[in-house]
């Protein structure tokens, strides 16, 4: 029997990762954070706990390393020339390519919005990725195309840019934060929602891109 290739094994770490991610989900969602070990998630996957420090250091890695997936699948749709300057194309081509991912991966995001209640567990996730109060990050994420700082600053200078046309009162940092509230609502519903229920989700992200676009 031949030795595997250089892609092969690649392909074959890409698989492990993945099941340890996917059962490592799961269990965090299911049963707790603090209450899932590293050794009840090589069980369920398994594998051996040595292999999985293969992969993974610690648990608290295995954590950063879902919350970064689920953000860098998403965002990477944001400002898809580049630029720098998100159209009103742009911006409706990003909700939608959400309401999409949302529809196609349910059972993800749900078990991601179950594990992102648990208060370490969001804690991290906003250490992670942006603290969204303050609309304010100075970090990096692997695989993202975009830093999240620029990401954030991208979307600020949509809604201001929006307040030349909107006139005085409106006030760019109110409807950036209504959107952001709008959109999370928004997945919640929709996630959990009847495949029947697709219909009226449409009518309700396009009434979303209506609103802000």
């Amino acid at each position: 029997m031949s030795p595997r290739t250089s892609k092969q094994n690649e392909e074959i770490r890409e698989e492990k990762t993945a099941l340890i991610m996917d059962t490592a989900l799961m269990h965090f969602a299911n049963e707790g954070y603090y209450a899932t070990t590293i050794d009840h998630i090589a069980k369920y996957a398994g594998i051996s706990k040595g292999l999985m420090y293969n992969y993974f250091d610690s648990k608290e890695e295995l954590l950063k390393a879902i919350i970064q997936k689920s953000i860098t699948e998403v965002m990477n749709y944001f400002d898809i020339d580049r630029d720098g300057y998100l159209s009103e194309q742009e911006f409706e081509f990003f909700v939608r390519k959400i309401n999409v991912m949302l529809k196609e991966k349910r059972s993800f995001w749900r078990l991601l919005f179950q594990l992102l209640m648990q208060n370490e567990v969001r804690e991290q996730f906003l250490k992670s990725f942006v603290g969204t109060d303050s609309l304010e990050h100075s970090g990096n994420i692997p695989g993202l195309k975009l830093p999240a700082s620029r990401i954030m600053r991208i979307i600020t200078d949509y809604f201001i840019r929006k307040k030349g046309v909107m006139g005085e009162n409106y006030d760019p940092f109110l409807e950036l934060k209504m959107f952001l509230i709008t959109l999370k609502g928004y997945a919640v519903t929709s996630i959990y929602a009847d495949v029947a229920e697709d219909e009226n989700n449409e009518r309700a992200i396009n009434r979303i891109i209506e609103l802000y676009k």
